[in-house]
């Protein structure tokens, strides 16, 4: 399936979901421009927020996906625990766990633990409607190697972390617009560049190595741009699209092939590899603090890598 013909069955999709909840919009749709307290949010399924949460307040929002390629399932789960530390500054830690089924070899023996990450997000700007002047953070990263990476025998399926230690640095910014009916467009753009360390390998690996192996990975940088957009259909029910395109530089592998041998006989360099994902997503909110989101992240297949759907559920909890 080509990019294009992905893009138009999700905007396709996007038509039935609008036309769908046509009558409950129509008589939602205000007669003057709709206040931000009269729209309640989850958020896109891959934007971050660039708001701050309140001093002493919580926000918890766990996934569950399945990553679904042409010869397996990625069954996971990921969870976003943030906490206000002040009005302008939020913490976090985001745990991973994952499952993986595999076509034609043997599935993962347990579900796993993945890699963690610790965050950080101080917020430089407020919203402001009157100037225009949107929501604008500064977010800190570091993912921490929990998951299981090398040594894994015979079941490389029980691979569920990277190994290495990776820094990501991104700028988040957040606005809203209003559209001639009044209703609101909520808008962001998160951009980050992830810094990864070189990790020493061994035998079986998720970087594709063999039994026998003894060397090291470094993994490029990732560039990262998402633009998303939120449509305040009614006060409950949104509809959302992200659009991100991703760039990774060379990954290199350089090592020996067994332990033996006298010099380093294998060297293998990913080349730069750029993929673009669109992720349609529904939102319905109970209340103002309460909302549940389902989306379909769709990666088109590149020359390096086949193309992935991922559905996933979230449900967005702050108290």
């Amino acid at each position: 399936m080509t990019f294009a013909s992905t893009f138009v069955r999700i905007v396709g999709f996007l038509a039935l979901l609008a036309g769908a909840f046509a009558d409950a919009a129509a008589e939602e749709t205000p007669l003057v421009r709709q206040s931000l307290d009269e729209a309640w949010w989850t958020g896109p399924m891959l934007a971050a927020s660039a708001g701050t949460l309140p001093q002493g307040h919580f926000l918890v929002e766990p996934y569950l996906y399945d990553a679904i390629s042409p010869h397996a399932d990625g069954f996971g789960s990921l969870t976003y625990i943030n906490y206000g530390l002040t009005d302008r500054l939020t913490v976090g830690l985001i745990p991973t766990f994952g499952y993986n089924r595999v076509s034609g070899g043997l599935d993962s023996s347990h579900v796993g633990v993945g890699d963690v990450s610790v965050q950080a997000q101080w917020r430089v700007t407020q919203f402001d409607a009157d100037s225009g002047l949107p929501t604008m953070s500064v977010n800190v990263q570091q993912t921490l190697p929990a998951g299981k990476f090398d040594r894994l025998g015979g079941r490389s399926s029980d691979g569920l972390g990277g190994g290495a230690r990776t820094t990501t640095l991104g700028w988040y910014m957040q606005t809203y617009f209003w559209m001639p009916n009044g209703r609101i467009l909520r808008t962001r753009l998160d951009i980050a560049d992830a810094f990864s360390r070189g990790v020493g390998i061994e035998d079986v690996s998720v970087y594709g190595t063999a039994q026998g192996f003894r060397g090291r990975a470094k993994p490029g940088d990732v560039q990262t741009a998402d633009l998303a957009f939120e449509y305040s259909l009614t006060r409950n029910w949104v509809l959302a699209m992200d659009l991100l395109y991703r760039h990774a530089q060379n990954m290199r592998i350089v090592g020996h092939s067994a332990p033996a041998a006298a010099a380093d006989d294998v060297r293998v360099d990913s080349g730069p590899r750029v993929s673009f994902a669109l992720a349609p997503a529904v939102e319905y909110n109970w209340n103002a603090r309460v909302g549940m989101l389902f989306g379909v992240r769709r990666i088109p297949r590149t020359r390096a890598a086949a193309a992935t759907t991922t559905p996933a559920l979230a449900l967005n909890m702050v108290f």
